[in-house]
């Protein structure tokens, strides 16, 4: 475990691959952008879970690999996320003609 890349380097990579993805959903006007701006983020989550799994001590009563599971699961829900996403983008483009996320604000029917 010497040679092992510290905790903090997992963190770093975490909070910057988060703040990119919070810049993209913030300021993209494309909506497959800023889905992959929010996918960017969940994997920002999923490096932390895994990376605190590694190097934390295991609680008593836990699973062989909660962190893992629950990163499992996450990349789970994203799967759904983008599946839900891109049909939802797919139905605005065919009535709008556009994916720009400003001209989706008279989704009334």
């Amino acid at each position: 475990m010497a040679n092992d890349i510290p905790l903090s380097w997992f963190l770093y990579f975490a909070a910057a691959a988060f703040a990119t993805g919070l810049v993209g959903v913030l300021l993209r006007r494309n909506a497959i952008a800023v889905l992959m701006a929010i996918e960017i983020m969940l994997n920002a989550a999923n490096v932390n879970l895994v990376a605190f799994w590694r190097y934390g001590t295991p609680a008593a009563g836990s699973g062989p690999l909660p962190g893992v599971i629950i990163a499992l699961l996450v990349i789970t829900i994203a799967a759904a996320e983008v599946a839900v996403g891109l049909g939802l983008i797919l139905l605005c483009y065919r009535r709008w003609r556009a994916v720009d996320v400003d001209r989706y604000d008279s989704m009334s029917g």
